[in-house]
């Protein structure tokens, strides 16, 4: 039996099978109460009152023992819980000889517990099946042999055959041949399959929904996009989930006023009966039950729809957000940007300068920088490697290539290491209705050299998404950019969000997240980013939103929500699932409540004996219940 003083701890193994032991027994200890509160019946109805007292007594001091050691735990930590409550009811129960009513509250507190290890089992499992659908040996070809591998050996390059209806081992692409059709429903909850061309990039996780194609390997297992799913998963089931956070601001007033009503009952009418029927209405298992149950099963939710949630706080954490903060590059836009033209500046050849500074960026994440590299590979151009690289995150990078000092960045950041100019050819370039286009410039021993254009478009998932937003009640849209401000104001138009934060730095984005979380009606603050330089403001911000689990697993470990598939409008769907999950946490705690303080002024007037009081408490708490697995559905 497990309190609500210890029911965190409870929920923190690591281990599936310690979570499966722990709800085993919280329903064998149903199970022996239950048996004790039958057994104790049938003997008082056959007149053996003696031993139906003896029974049901025995039955009560299976749940109170654990209740009252729990209790004694919390007094020690100065963290009195409604557990108190219960305690009282059944101690003051057995004391007084109303013994019946002692095993109906102990059924009803056991009840309880059962029904939220179950709820919480439940979500655990929905995020276990990523886990344990994650494949193991894969079939490599070897020549023209095909031998099993464990999918830990598979290295970039390895030619793999994919079967029908198995589990893609590795991210990679499809071979030159035929198309793949793929289900992706276990990482992006989208039920229709997709088909891959040749040349196609798959993630691992996915399923073969057709005919076997070969894969070509493009990163290691441990690296793939599955792997860094599962590893957010594991860490997500073990973090200890602060289940009873709302509970706890209403028990504050709660449990006063029930000691109050009781104490008032007794010394009004002299008869303690009244005082333990106050104490039975009020035992409150609609306060222990009503969160948990509905904040897990919203764990349980966005875990269908490929959105993972470290914790049950966290959704809580959702349900309240009013600001949404979003990075632009591969969060609002599609994070692949194309060179549209290259301006040459103090008569430097466009393709030297471009092959110049993608062979610098070849060491640079920036999805600015990946575009450049495309974009000279495609062209043919020779990158060679650089030397004494040094990145500024969100403003440029410098090193040496080909003894030559090469500079690619931000027109700010070069302005300031002394390339005069940049500025003023930025200008000019958005006086030509350039607006909205990424300017990135390259400096060349000292000198400006070129400005090379890039668009980087605006998702389709994205367009409508402000207006979403505020259906869920979000009051605040922003977006932060490392970009000019001519990119992010386009962006921010297009987009509709309400203020454009451009030209900031990672150090700068986080005084925006302080800035907004300092202003009381703006908070709760959800982040929204991909990018390992969004990691900062992913931990500082309230919530913070990583989409997509591949590739930038420092914003993923950092972040609260993992969206597992490469859609923005998720990002809707986790605060749909917050917002509904806690609207019906706070309605079954007001419900449960409200009819609590109901019955216990009728007990306290002398008309509703604690017996039928457990039995109307027991009525109460299913109608909570029942309300708060609402939340599983969508």
């Amino acid at each position: 039996m497990t309190s609500h003083a210890d029911r965190g701890a409870a929920h923190s193994p690591s281990g599936h099978s310690t979570i499966f032991r722990y709800v085993t027994t919280e329903f064998v200890v149903v199970l022996v109460v239950l048996v004790g509160l039958v057994t104790g019946s049938a003997l008082h109805i056959l007149g053996a009152d003696t031993p139906a007292d003896f029974v049901w007594a025995g039955a009560a001091v299976v749940v109170l023992g654990p209740l009252v050691w729990s209790v004694a735990r919390s007094l020690a930590r100065r963290d009195v819980g409604v557990d108190a409550i219960a305690l009282l009811a059944i101690a003051v129960a057995l004391v007084l000889g109303e013994y019946l009513t002692a095993v109906i509250v102990s059924l009803m507190l056991a009840g309880g517990n059962a029904l939220e290890a179950s709820a919480n089992l439940r979500a655990r499992r929905e995020l276990r099946l990523l886990v344990e659908r994650a494949p193991r040996i894969a079939h490599r070809r070897s020549g023209a042999l095909v031998e099993e591998v464990a999918v830990e050996e598979l290295l970039p390059g390895d030619v793999v055959i994919v079967r029908a209806g198995e589990v893609v081992p590795s991210d990679g692409r499809v071979s030159n041949g035929a198309e793949a059709v793929i289900d992706t429903s276990a990482l992006t909850g989208e039920p229709l399959p997709v088909t891959v061309r040749p040349g196609g990039e798959i993630l691992s996780g996915t399923a073969n929904a057709a005919d076997a194609f070969d894969l070509v390997v493009t990163r290691p297992s441990a690296e793939s996009a599955y792997a860094a799913i599962v590893r957010l998963v594991e860490r997500a089931t073990d973090q200890r989930a602060p289940f009873v956070r709302l509970a706890d601001r209403y028990a504050a007033f709660f449990l006063p006023v029930t000691i109050l009503v009781a104490g008032g009952a007794w010394v009004a009418s002299g008869d303690p009966t009244r005082m333990l029927a106050v104490l039975v209405v009020a035992t409150p298992c609609p306060l222990i039950l009503a969160a948990p149950i509905a904040l897990v099963s919203g764990l349980s939710r966005a875990a269908r729809v490929g959105v993972i949630v470290k914790g049950a706080g966290v959704i809580e954490q959702l349900g309240r957000a009013r600001t949404v903060l979003f990075d632009k590059t591969g969060t609002l836009t599609l994070g692949s940007p194309e060179v549209e033209r290259i301006v040459s500046l103090n008569g430097v050849e466009p393709t030297e300068a471009l092959r110049l500074a993608a062979s610098l960026d070849q060491l640079s994440a920036h999805v600015l920088a990946e575009a450049l590299v495309h974009d000279a590979e495609r062209r043919g151009l020779r990158l060679t490697s650089p030397t004494d690289v040094r990145e500024q995150p969100g403003s440029g990078i410098a090193g040496t290539v080909d003894r030559r000092a090469v500079v690619v960045g931000a027109a700010g950041w070069l302005e300031e290491l002394g390339f005069t100019g940049a500025r003023v050819a930025a200008s000019v370039a958005d006086g030509r209705h350039e607006v909205g286009r990424a300017k990135v410039f390259v400096g060349i021993d000292g000198r400006l050299a070129a400005m090379i254009v890039m668009a980087d478009h605006l998702r389709e998932d994205a367009v409508g998404l402000t207006a979403s937003l505020r259906e869920t009640g979000i009051r605040h849209v922003a977006l932060v950019t490392g970009d000019s401000a001519s990119v992010g104001e386009e962006i921010g138009r297009l987009a509709g969000v309400d203020r454009v934060y451009s030209e900031q730095r990672p150090e700068d984005k986080l005084e925006v997240v302080k800035a907004l979380r300092a202003r009381a009606e703006l908070r709760p603050v959800v982040m929204v980013g991909d990018g390992i330089n969004d990691a900062p403001a992913l931990a500082l911000a309230d919530v913070g939103i990583a989409l997509g689990a591949q590739g930038a697993t420092v914003s993923s470990e950092t972040a609260d929500v993992v969206i597992t598939v490469d859609r923005v409008d998720r990002v809707v769907h986790a605060l749909r699932i917050g917002r509904r999950s806690l609207n019906i946490a706070r309605e079954s705690v007001l419900v449960g409540m409200g009819l609590s303080l109901a019955a216990m002024a009728v007990a306290a007037a002398g008309y509703l004996p604690p017996v039928y009081g457990a039995l109307l408490q027991e009525g109460i708490d299913v109608i909570v219940i029942v309300n708060a697995l609402r939340a599983l559905k969508g």
